[in-house]
């Protein structure tokens, strides 16, 4: 029997057993958890404000709707705490984003009650049209509900799956959270239209479906309903823009009084007949004040004390890559007034706030929308600014074609600026960059480098400010650099030329890209047990520097690459050239040393690179087995 003191939070294994409680537990279960929610990432971190932000809903939706039969689509899926406690993974929410443990986001391999993974924004919409579909077409599957934030619903894609399912006019709900901030303010028109509707007497009605949820409403909130359809409608016969596309819009509501959130959810459940949104407003980091008050609203926070806030983040020796591109453009942009930028919604994360703290005007945020973002930047090179272009690596997958039509095919001198090159972490596989080397080289007109270290990414930045004769590419990790001495300014390296670090003879490792300490760390533990090897860093996978290839495959039996990006990247565009050469006709040996062909889970980066083989003890074992030397017949013969 529980007792009547027991926390509702501890009377849930499941979603199914909300169906128990009564309205008044079920708001008491939302503050519960929001409690919850910030007492396990104070102990782990990850994305907190988002997920604060729909505890209500959270809530709300898995009281209404019959989760895992129906599918819940979470967009993004950083706000998915709430909904991962409430489907059994409560004794494992202190695991989050570490190795082993939980996702940071949606993922079909941990629950059944995530049908479709998500860490890119804007799919949602397209995912829940794909169930409706097949329970239309009987497969086991119930309702589809997506829930997508006003900054994700800003992508083109959630446009063109709403103008499919409004034409299909088949029974769905997507939930548009509307916070009015996605990671950082939203951008455009689209957030103002969003605000307009509840802040103007001329936004649009709740049309013909909205009366007949005040009909099914009790009558205190049935007055309620009409009263706030008639502020935001001002006068008869408007329609919404999402009605246009064919939706029927309820809203706005506020998404953290259940007292609204389960009568209209409870209505849509009842009635709808066809494609359904409803518009509800949410406060980012609610119920959580360090949160609230936070310009990021904890987007992302490190562990954290709960009382005060303050996040515990280690001490660095060293800036970051991020930190260091900011600065350099920002330096760059004072030199040169034809220098912009672009960003996709991450200007603090890409390191623009910096430059457009200086230069507010040259820095433009396109919001979540890599594929104008891109093309725009191209527009920008053609009239003869000197836009940088600074994405994700895993975002800018998201661009593309116009990446290849729109810049390359026309030789535009767009930047590309490429944070979060490799392994990232907490994140995953979702956010890992192992691809951009080979998407990038294989384009006719791309120039693509990758930074060694911190002062060779500045002095990246300051060749990509010089160079005019095409697009060029510049690659990055996450994280800290290595604490090597940086240049006063960056010097434009000639395009193409790569640099000896080490020499030595027998064995040449030849690395691209941040894993240089990594290889600079195996050559000193080869010296060590007697084998000398020479480091060179290519500096660029395309043009490659067929001269350093030729004198390294000339003095070396064999080289091996050492890359952080996936199989096809830098390694076999070297593969490739020395074949062609015919250097690989004469006995010389090449291994190449690059990223599994797998995805891999969240773990430290260290953790992640270990799993991959790519350490210093994995390049120290890859140079005994190409020259035939056995790490313990090895050691027997120096002894």
């Amino acid at each position: 029997m529980t007792r009547p003191d027991t926390p509702t939070l501890d009377r849930v294994a499941g979603p199914a057993d909300l169906k128990a409680l009564s309205d008044a537990e079920l708001s008491r279960l939302a503050d519960e958890l929001r409690s919850e929610v910030i007492s396990a990432v104070s102990e782990t971190g990850g994305h907190l404000g988002s997920s604060l932000g729909v505890v209500e809903l959270s809530v709300a939706i898995h009281a209404v709707f019959n989760t895992p039969v129906d599918k819940l689509v979470w967009d993004v899926g950083h706000q998915c705490y709430p909904h991962k406690i409430l489907t059994g993974r409560r004794d494992r929410i202190r695991t989050l984003r570490q190795e082993g443990g939980l996702s940071g986001f949606t993922k079909r391999a941990e629950s059944e009650y995530d049908p479709f993974g998500a860490a890119h924004s804007s799919t949602s919409i397209s995912a829940a049209l794909g169930f409706t579909v097949g329970r239309d077409m009987g497969q086991p599957t119930g309702d589809a509900v997506a829930v997508i934030g006003d900054g994700s619903i800003s992508a083109g894609m959630a446009y063109e799956a709403m103008n499919n399912a409004g034409h299909e006019g088949r029974r769905m709900f997507v939930i548009l959270n509307d916070n009015e901030m996605s990671i950082a303010p939203p951008v455009g028109a689209m957030s103002s239209y969003l605000s307009g509707l509840y802040s103007s007497p001329q936004g649009a009605a709740f049309e013909k479906m909205a009366e007949g949820f005040e009909a099914a409403l009790p009558g205190p909130l049935r007055e309620g309903a009409r009263r706030a359809r008639q502020l935001v409608t001002g006068f008869p016969g408007g329609g919404t823009l999402f009605e246009e596309l064919g939706f029927s819009y309820i809203g706005p509501i506020d998404g953290h009084d259940m007292g609204q959130l389960l009568p209209v959810l409870r209505a849509a459940h009842a009635r709808a007949t066809g494609p359904v949104l409803i518009h509800v407003c949410t406060v980012k980091g609610k119920g959580y004040a360090p949160a609230e008050n936070s310009a990021d609203k904890y987007h992302g926070v490190a562990k954290f004390d709960v009382i005060s806030g303050t996040q515990k983040k280690g001490k660095s020796n060293a800036p970051s890559y991020t930190s260091v591109f900011g600065n350099s453009l920002t330096e760059e942009a004072a030199r040169d007034p034809r220098v912009v930028a672009v960003t996709a919604a991450m200007p603090s994360g890409t390191g623009l706030n910096i430059m457009a703290d200086r230069f507010p005007a040259r820095v433009f945020d396109v919001g979540i929308a890599e594929q104008h973002g891109v093309t725009f930047a191209a527009g920008m090179a053609a009239s003869g600014l000197k836009p940088f272009c600074a994405i994700y690596s895993t975002f800018l997958q998201r661009g593309y074609d116009q990446v290849v039509h729109d810049v390359a095919l026309q030789n535009l001198p767009v930047r590309f600026a490429i944070d979060r090159a490799g392994l990232v972490g907490a994140d995953g596989a979702t956010h890992a960059g192992s691809f951009d080397i080979g998407y990038l080289a294989n384009l006719p007109n791309m120039v693509v480098m990758a930074a060694g270290d911190e002062a060779e990414l500045k002095h990246m930045v300051a060749t990509a400010a010089e160079y005019n004769d095409g697009p060029i590419a510049f690659r990055y990790p996450r994280g800290e650099g290595i604490g090597v001495e940086m240049p006063e300014r960056g010097v434009p390296l000639e395009i193409g030329k790569g640099r000896i670090m080490r020499e030595g003879s027998g064995v040449a490792l030849l690395s691209f890209g941040a894993h240089l300490a990594e290889t600079m760390s195996a050559a000193e533990a080869l010296e060590a047990v007697g084998l000398s090897v020479t480091v060179a860093d290519a500096r660029f996978a395309k043009p490659l520097d067929t001269d350093l290839l030729a004198e390294l495959s000339e003095t070396h039996d064999a080289i091996i690459t050492i890359e952080q990006g996936a199989t096809g990247g830098f390694g076999a565009l070297v593969l490739h050239h020395l074949a062609n050469s015919g250097a690989l006709d004469h006995g010389l040996k090449v291994r190449t040393m690059t990223l599994p062909d797998r995805f891999i889970d969240q773990a430290s980066p260290a953790r992640m690179y270990e799993e991959a083989g790519l350490t210093a003890d994995d390049i120290k074992a890859t140079v005994l087995d190409v020259m035939g030397l056995a790490t313990a017949d090895f050691g027997a013969a120096r002894a």
